[in-house]
């Protein structure tokens, strides 16, 4: 993909953002697009929101399961950013039309202390530049369309990456744990919706250990010059599976004595 490729499909993906209409998938219009035109993309609607007066705080992992890498045939996770306007509070609602596809998944944030970067960086490193962790839903969203009408062919990552890896929002919950005060593996969630249980998971299914996966983050940055920064949220990717979110959904996610995260969808 050329420059103007990659900023025509970043703005056909603002638009429809904005719009609530999804757009075609941009596999199909770019057949020959691979991993670094989706995060030329990405990169290019950063630039946009940048402009607009959004600023970044933080960063969503995601694909960091076996079972979703493999329903991808992708061997490594892929990363989104987040925007300042991308918050809810713990117990709030989303507005009606605020998305338009959204599902949650659980997640274990790190809300980081100091900055994080470099080659060398290491999982001590991680965890001393944590200040804390807490429990967290991760609302998607999908600017593109799941299904082309005339191919039947699917999404795949790079259309999701590209997408800012399919990113909407984040509940932080109130807890705040020290970075050692629980075996971030064995950190399980119970995820219902409307008082139904969806889903349960376990921490270890991110990538086996949640702390892995922020420090596959702060590697993958460095390699573009980038860093993860003080103060930012860092997502380390849903050990469940996405639940669909319709008006009138709302969303419970109990994580034990870990904590607790809720939502509803207007």
């Amino acid at each position: 993909m050329t420059p103007e490729d990659c900023i025509e499909a970043a703005n056909d993906l603002l638009d429809a953002e904005a719009s609530g209409d999804q757009i075609g998938l941009l596999t199909r219009r770019y057949p020959e697009m691979g991993m670094d035109d989706a995060y030329a993309i990405q990169n290019a609607i950063y630039g946009v929101k940048l402009r607009q007066g959004r600023s970044v705080i933080g960063w969503k992992i995601g694909l960091t399961s076996k079972a979703m890498q493999n329903a991808l045939n992708i061997d490594i996770p892929d990363s989104g950013i987040l925007f300042d306007d991308m918050v809810f509070e713990h117990g709030s609602t989303v507005p009606k039309g605020r998305f338009i596809q959204p599902r949650i998944e659980a997640e274990i944030a790190f809300v980081m202390k100091s900055a994080l970067g470099g080659a060398g960086v290491t999982r001590d490193d991680v965890i001393a530049a944590t200040d804390y962790v807490s429990p967290s839903i991760e609302i998607l969203d999908t600017r593109i369309v799941k299904q082309d009408p005339d191919t039947g062919a699917t999404r795949t990552v790079f259309d999701t990456i590209s997408d800012n890896a399919a990113n909407a929002g984040v509940v932080l919950g109130p807890q705040r744990h020290a970075i050692d005060a629980f075996d971030l593996r064995w950190v399980g969630a119970i995820a219902s919706c409307n008082d139904e249980v969806e889903e349960t998971g376990l921490g270890a299914g991110v990538l086996n250990d949640p702390v892995k996966s922020v420090l596959w983050l702060a590697q993958r940055m460095s390699q573009y010059g980038q860093s993860i920064e003080p103060n930012q949220i860092i997502l380390s990717g849903s050990f469940i599976r996405p639940l669909e979110c319709p008006s009138g959904a709302e969303i419970h996610v109990d994580f034990g004595s870990f904590g607790v995260t809720q939502i509803s969808f207007k």
